[in-house]
């Protein structure tokens, strides 16, 4: 198609909507972007690549760019909420596998996808202030149209425009807003000194008591006086939820009572949390999974399509491997309706398994087992509260229902 009239027309220039560009653009799919801010700005907080969209990552490129920005996750460790050891695994190539973990700031993420998507697609691959109103399609192709800019033509349409997805709306009528979880999230980035080598993501405590997670998103600099940046995560049950915004800001007279005092030999979390310039709140929230995404030339990708609670650190791994499967459907179908509904077939139902586990078993279960087997009290040995084996097994179901666990990533044919 001509270059004004691009096979497929991306919908949302976040993690998912560029991802799927640079796959489009390597399989030799013409597209385009339009995402609906005016400005891209460097939002968000710390994000995990787990193996699985790393594997993507590098089939892109990129390994080595985002590797610089990033810290390699050498091992995940649980702790109670006493500061006790309940469980570590090493994790990436740490953990046997061929690709790594990366612990990264989103903003740092989202700026690497852009940079290679202007570099390899040009300049005007990604277009700013295209706010989508709607979509018309008929038997030879579709077109958006916007607020204010004129429509645009092309022979698909992937809404990759987040939780609050407006191509969603179009196709999904009466919804409603995302389902509250009843866990209500603190958010924030600070300086702060190394802990448990430097590598490490940690979980600790539980929800209804507090539970955080922890880890390093960027080296330390010259600038930073060595310190690296740490990411932290701060949950407690809420039972109303906050506005549903990530620009909402957080306010430490809120969440300080839950978390006054946490300090382990290896971390004083309250001190560090106390030492955030900057905290985001908000709600724990998803969406039922859908019974289809497809309609005709329509089609949805990552948290327009699937929106999952942030555990087990799969949010943008999914809309990843979402791009990575779609392109190999494009390439193999073209830009028809036949590759939407073979990306549906398979991903859909991949997706909402993870949607659900997130919900009732992911990888913090280790957590709740062991605060609900403990009576939330100090143990003297975690093996008298459970076994190793147990706490294992917790964690490979998730990989296999996440489709990161070793031999499977390792084996499976390439997406595009």
């Amino acid at each position: 198609m001509s270059d004004s009239c691009p096979d497929v027309l991306i919908v949302g220039g976040g993690v998912g909507g560029l991802a799927l560009a640079l796959s489009l653009h390597q399989a030799g799919v013409s597209c385009r972007v339009f995402e609906a801010v005016p400005e891209i700005l460097p939002l968000g907080v710390g994000i995990n690549l787990l193996p699985h969209a790393m594997r993507e990552l590098s089939e892109l490129g990129l390994l080595d760019t985002l590797a610089a920005r990033a810290i390699e996750t050498r091992e995940l460790a649980f702790y109670s909420r006493h500061g006790q050891f309940i469980y570590k695994e090493p994790r990436g190539r740490f953990a046997g596998y061929d690709w790594p973990q990366l612990s990264i700031h989103r903003a740092d993420l989202h700026e690497v996808l852009l940079a290679a998507v202007k570099q390899r697609l040009g300049e005007d691959a990604v277009r700013l202030g295209h706010r989508c109103l709607k979509v018309d399609q008929d038997t030879d192709g579709v077109t958006i149209h916007f607020d204010n800019a004129p429509p645009a033509p092309g022979k698909l349409v992937v809404g990759c425009d987040g939780i609050h997805s407006a191509l969603r709306r179009q196709l999904i009528h009466n919804e409603g807003p995302p389902k509250y979880s009843g866990v209500n999230m603190w958010r924030g980035v600070v300086h702060w000194p190394a802990y448990l080598g430097g590598d490490t993501m940690a979980v600790t405590g539980w929800m209804t008591v507090g539970k955080t997670v922890i880890y390093p998103v960027r080296p330390g600099t010259p600038q930073t006086g060595g310190l690296p940046l740490i990411n932290w995560v701060a949950e407690i049950d809420r039972p109303e939820a906050v506005r549903q915004d990530w620009t909402g800001r957080g306010r430490l007279a809120d969440m300080m009572p839950a978390f006054a005092g946490l300090k382990f030999d290896w971390l004083d979390i309250s001190a560090m949390i106390e030492s955030t310039e900057e905290i985001l709140e908000y709600p724990m929230v998803d969406r039922d999974p859908l019974p289809r995404w497809t309609f005709g030339r329509l089609t949805l990708l990552g948290d327009a399509a699937h929106p999952m609670y942030p555990r087990g650190s799969n949010g943008a791994g999914q809309a990843i491997i979402d791009a990575r499967f779609l392109t190999g459907q494009i390439k193999k179908h073209g830009a028809t309706e036949e590759a939407l509904l073979a990306y549906e077939t398979v991903r859909n139902p991949a997706t909402a398994k993870v949607v659900l586990t997130n919900r009732t078993d992911p990888p913090d279960a280790i957590l709740r087992e062991v605060w609900q087997r403990s009576g939330g009290q100090r143990f003297e040995r975690i093996e008298d509260v459970i076994s190793a084996a147990e706490l294992e097994t917790i964690s490979e179901r998730y990989k296999k229902v996440a489709g990161f666990d070793r031999e499977t990533l390792k084996t499976r044919a390439s997406f595009v």
